[in-house]
This record gives structure tokens, C-alpha cells and sequence, in this order.
């Protein structure tokens, strides 16, 4: 049976070797700065632009790490919304959504309040707005009063990857991170972003939400490493790409002694690459933006706004007549005179097949 590193003699004392760190350190501080000094050039707007695209990601890609498929679409109209940005014709979204997008926004937006039991509560009532997840019904805004395991595999061939705390030690457990990571630390504070995630989900505190709330500590952290609140790269997005070498990393530390330096290698390595997978999502603001300035003093309607804004944010498949009619509810025949229009000012292209299979793509 394994022996867990909240099981260890020292628990929570972790420790690392800092000379190992000191190469990487610089690096993701140097890739840092260069990041947000190419932002800060942008102007307000783009600013506004890449933070948005940002924290859509970030909501979005931290859902797919535990399985789950949000609505692009809903999330973008929420962040949106809570911005205060215009986007054009808002999406609806759900409670579930909703509950999503606030407490990122609450992390990366007020990354300088202190963290508190009541506030980590008031994330996880967000993340489960119904009191379920998906058809169990689990304790929202409290912590769990259960054992609770990490598992895979089918029935009768589970694989046990994790045993969390004791619930009877949670208040204890919580109380000495949160005073933890509320202190002012000499160290650095994006060490202090790798530290706090790990240490959140090893004590795995809610029944559910574990790793999505351990991911906001860490980008509040982050934002705090940056003293601003707008975002310009994923690390979720990231967690995402390099998914089964978190869960494995994460499982070894967990399995390991006190030493964490691996982890801290690993988390560093990571958001390094965060910041070049940035250069994607940035480089989507930065072709809207060529796109609406090459198309300065040009008039379109409402509807061929919200569309051509749609096609730039990354439309999935090309734009069809059908298409058009639905994201605009429109009639079919003034999706035509509105497509014809903009295929005679070089905005839309026809793609070769004709009839009814006609589709279009945006002229960047």
C-alpha cells in the first residue's frame, strides 16, 4: 500500500532544491516579462481583446482536463458580459457556465483579496450551482465529510492513484494553507503558484471541483506574480496539451517524499510553454484587429457584423447560407443578399462547389 505524502513525517513542510530551479526560474521570468511588455504595446483595446480570448480559454480547457465540454460560444458571451465588453449579440448561458466564469474572474480579477474558507465555499456553490455533479448529489460550499479516492480503470479492475486526508483533518489542513497563502513569501510567487496548486488537491479538500479550483489558486497567484488582472496566456490550455504527464507527475509527488522539486520542474516547464501557446490565441486578437482597421469606414449591418466577428474568433467548418441563418435569425434570402454583399467587397470568398453545398470563407 502507498504511503502518501500528506502521510509523511513533516507534512506540510515541503521542500525543494532551489539551486535546480534557478536556470528554469529565469527563463519563465524572462519569457514572462517579453509577454507582457508585447502586450502592454498593444493599446487598451487589443489588451481587453486578448484578455477575453484568454480567459475563454483558460474557463474552457480547464473543463476538457477533467472530461468536461463547455459551450465556446456561452462562455464568451458571460465573459464578455461581466467585462463589460460589446461583442455583438450575446449567447445565454447556463447556471453551470455562469458559476464557471465567476469564479475564474473572481481569482484572476481579485487576485489581490486574501484568500478564505468562505470564499474557496463560494467557488465550489459556483462550480456546482445544482448540488450535483452530474447525476450524484455531493456537498456544495463545505467540505467533504467523506473518504475520498482517485481512480480508473472499469469495475472490479480499478486502479487506485490517490487516497486524500482523513475528512476529519480538513479544518486543520485548510486552516494551515490558507494562512500559508496568505503570508507575504520571500520566495518567488510563481513558485508560490506551482506550490499552492499541488498542495491544494493533495489535500482534495470538496467532493468534487478539486482540480478546477486548485487551477484558479494558481492563476490568482499568477496574476499576483504580475500585480494586473488581465491574462494573456493559458496554462490551463497548456495542463491540457500535456494532460496525462499532469496526472502523472501529480501522482508521483503524491506518492513521493517531501521533496517537490520535480513537480516545481515540471509546473515551471509548463507555464513556459504556456507563454508561447499564447502567440496562437494572441495571434487570432491581432488578425481581428488588421482585419477591422484594414476595413476602416466600410458599413456593414448588424447581422454581417456579428458574423464576420464569429468567423474571426474561430468559427468551427466554413460559412454556409444555413449557417448564416441561423447565427443571424435571419430569412434564408437575406442571408444571401447580406453573403452576395460581402463577397462583392472581398470580405467573403466562394469556395468552388456551388448550389446548395455553397461555403464561404473570410478574407483575412
Amino acid at each position: 500500500m502507498a504511503t502518501y505524502i500528506h502521510e509523511r513525517s513533516g507534512w506540510p513542510h515541503l521542500r525543494w532544491d532551489q539551486p535546480r530551479l534557478v536556470g528554469r526560474l529565469a527563463a519563465v521570468r524572462h519569457h514572462q516579462g517579453r509577454l507582457l511588455g508585447w502586450m502592454d504595446a498593444l493599446g487598451f483595446d487589443l489588451r481587453r481583446e486578448a484578455t477575453l480570448a484568454t480567459l475563454a480559454e483558460e474557463v474552457i480547457k480547464s473543463g476538457e482536463i477533467e472530461g468536461e465540454r463547455l459551450d465556446r460560444d456561452q462562455v464568451r458571451s458571460s465573459l464578455a458580459r461581466r467585462l463589460g465588453m460589446d461583442i455583438g449579440a450575446l449567447t445565454p448561458a447556463d447556471r453551470h457556465v455562469e458559476g464557471i466564469v465567476e469564479m475564474m474572474l473572481d481569482a484572476t480579477q481579485n487576485f489581490d483579496r486574501p484568500l478564505t474558507a468562505e470564499r474557496l465555499f463560494g467557488w465550489h456553490a459556483a462550480l456546482f450551482p445544482t448540488g450535483r455533479s452530474g447525476l450524484r448529489k455531493i456537498a456544495v460550499g463545505a467540505w467533504r465529510s467523506d473518504a475520498i479516492e482517485v481512480v480508473s480503470g472499469p469495475v472490479g479492475h480499478e486502479r487506485v492513484h490517490y487516497e486524500a486526508p482523513d475528512a476529519r483533518r480538513l479544518d486543520g489542513e485548510m486552516a494551515a494553507f490558507i494562512v500559508w497563502f496568505n503570508q507575504d513569501d520571500p520566495g518567488d510567487p510563481v513558485v508560490k503558484a506551482a506550490v499552492a496548486h499541488l498542495w491544494f488537491v493533495t489535500i482534495h479538500p470538496f467532493e468534487d471541483g478539486n482540480g478546477r479550483i486548485a487551477r484558479a489558486l494558481a492563476d490568482l497567484l499568477l496574476a499576483r506574480s504580475e500585480a494586473m488582472s488581465q491574462r494573456f496566456y493559458s496554462m490551463s490550455a497548456q495542463i491540457r496539451e500535456e494532460r496525462k504527464a499532469y496526472y502523472d507527475i501529480l501522482e508521483a509527488t503524491q506518492k513521493g517524499d517531501l521533496d517537490i522539486t520535480a513537480w516545481l520542474e515540471w509546473f515551471l516547464g509548463c507555464l513556459d510553454r504556456a507563454f508561447y501557446g499564447a502567440e496562437t490565441i494572441l495571434s487570432v486578437v491581432l488578425t481581428k484587429a488588421r482585419f477591422w482597421d484594414r476595413h476602416r469606414g466600410q458599413s456593414f449591418n448588424e447581422r454581417q457584423r456579428l458574423v464576420i466577428n464569429r468567423l474571426l474568433d474561430g468559427f468551427e467548418g466554413k460559412l454556409t447560407n444555413a449557417k448564416y441563418t441561423k447565427l443571424t435569425k435571419c430569412s434564408s434570402d437575406t442571408a444571401l443578399r447580406d453573403i452576395d454583399d460581402l463577397v462583392r467587397r472581398d470580405v467573403l470568398s466562394k469556395d468552388p462547389a456551388g448550389g446548395r453545398s455553397t461555403r464561404y470563407s473570410l478574407l483575412v
